[in-house]
């Protein structure tokens, strides 16, 4: 069996990281596979939502010692950097579902999801100063961004570990819910995603990544493209919807 498995539910896209005696720890296909399976999501109008998650009592565990030694010694390229590229890129909503361990790379990698559902037992920690190493995937960036400078020093210098509810408190994931109910939950939030309407849903994902970074230029983008979105098919199902007193059915667009 695979140790991504990549499952078509309707509009959503699942990816499980399935290798759950080894903790769900990334490998070179592994990684690739994420990538293909990002790749497809975006290609395909049909995709709407990504949903990441990891099979077991793990989300994650991160890169395997065993490849850190091994990259060490050959100055072979990160097996990550792909993956990274691809996630920071990707324009379909990302859905992350996170049970248990989240190590290095696999907490990092929750700063470019969307939305995060964390399970209780979630746990996360980026222990790169540890090893020696220094922060990934932008985390030196995003995470000042996301919980505050002190707070992020303390994850990145000292690797001191986040648990579900702090990360709620901190803003870095969504929402908490029990063990058992995390898929359940993450997908119905994939599911509202999934359902509204998809230009829509993308171009506000890349006004919140990439948007203008000044107030004023800021206001003018959005307003440009508000009065291009006023024009679209889909604001005009949303309008009709409403005077009709029906609920939209975004559907039918790409």
């Amino acid at each position: 069996m695979s140790d991504v498995l990549v499952t078509r539910v309707g509009p959503v896209l699942e990816v499980l990281f399935n290798r759950p005696e080894k903790k769900n720890a990334l490998t070179k296909a592994m990684y690739a596979a994420a990538v293909d399976a990002f790749h497809h999501a975006d290609q395909n109008p049909a995709i709407r939502v990504v949903l990441l998650s990891g099979a077991g009592d793990t989300f994650t565990s991160g890169n395997d010692i065993k490849d850190f030694q091994s990259r060490a010694a050959t100055n072979e390229a990160s097996h990550a950097s792909p993956f990274l590229d691809a996630l920071s890129a990707l324009a379909t909503p990302l859905v992350a579902a996170v049970n248990g361990a989240a190590i290095g790379v696999g907490t990092t990698m929750l700063a470019h999801a969307d939305l995060v559902i964390a399970a209780l037992s979630a746990r996360f920690v980026m222990p790169f100063t540890s090893l020696g190493l220094v922060p990934e995937a932008a985390s030196s960036l995003l995470f000042p961004r996301l919980v505050g400078h002190q707070r992020a020093s303390a994850l990145l210098l000292l690797g001191d570990p986040m648990d579900a509810e702090t990360a709620r408190e901190w803003g870095f994931v969504n929402q908490v819910v029990a063990d058992r109910d995390l898929m359940t939950t993450a997908r119905h939030v994939a599911a509202r995603l999934a359902a509204l309407p998809p230009t829509a849903v993308r171009l506000t994902k890349d006004l919140i990544k990439n948007g203008r970074t000044d107030v004023p230029g800021r206001i003018e983008q959005e307003l440009a493209m508000f009065r291009d979105r006023l024009r679209s098919p889909e604001a005009t199902e949303a309008f009709q919807a409403f005077v009709e007193k029906r609920k939209p059915d975004f559907s039918k667009f790409a």
